[in-house]
């Protein structure tokens, strides 16, 4: 189980860099959130994922982050941004599964 759900973080990171950075994201701020930081901790962090079991900083870390786009997705009034951060944040939310399936 552990290993198809790695299978399907790496292509959803693969899509997500496929994907073009929404534009007029760059260097604002949504929900007191820098947007450009928050798609780039979410990558980082589902890649540590790819790489092995996370640190408990890096763990709390990802939890933080599915809380947070859980409250800026809801500010974001662009399609595509939010279809883009949507996608960033089911990397999350996959990341995290992985997390709970390699504590069992």
């Amino acid at each position: 189980m552990v290993k198809e759900a790695l299978n399907a973080l790496s292509r959803m990171m693969a899509e997500h860099m496929a994907m073009p950075f929404p534009s007029g994201f760059r260097g604002i701020d949504v929900e007191d959130q820098d947007m450009v930081l928050l798609g780039a901790d979410a990558y980082g962090i589902a890649a540590g994922v790819l790489e092995g079991s996370l640190s408990e900083r890096r763990r709390a870390g990802l939890m933080r982050l599915a809380t947070v786009f859980e409250e800026v997705l809801p500010a974001i009034d662009d399609e595509y941004a939010i279809k883009y951060y949507a996608h960033v944040r089911d990397m999350v939310v996959l990341a995290a599964e992985i997390e709970r399936l390699r504590e069992k």
